[in-house]
């Protein structure tokens, strides 16, 4: 967070939570497993570039994502592909992606896999 940031409420979440429960919420982070960063081997969902994936009752899924830089040269067509990726599954009515640059992505955001397969473990 810079200082020009409005100061967080306590408590409230820097990433706000997916709907984990919801019965499309493994399909939908399998289709972001299908779409790659370019610049690296991981799948942007192990990046951790995924931040968010909200469904709602009506199926209507909202994805909150980031990129590893601000200046990625891919920035404007990413979120397309995570959009194009969730839209076919079996169920899905909407989706939406958002592009936020708060919290900014770091190392630390990496799962395990990918930590493995860019050599970090």
């Amino acid at each position: 967070m810079n200082a020009q940031s409005e100061p967080l409420m306590e408590g409230t979440p820097l990433i706000k939570p997916s709907t984990t429960d919801h019965p499309l919420y493994e399909s939908c982070v399998e289709a972001c497993r299908t779409v790659h960063d370019p610049e690296v081997p991981v799948n942007i969902y192990d990046l951790g570039l995924i931040y968010t994936i909200e469904i709602s009752d009506e199926n209507e899924v909202e994805v909150t994502m980031t990129l590893t830089a601000p200046g990625c040269p891919v920035a404007g067509e990413m979120p397309v592909w995570v959009a194009d990726a969730i839209s076919p599954l079996a169920g899905v009515k909407s989706v939406n992606v958002e592009m936020v640059f708060e919290p900014q992505w770091g190392m630390d955001m990496l799962s395990d896999e990918a930590r493995l397969e860019l050599g970090f473990m």
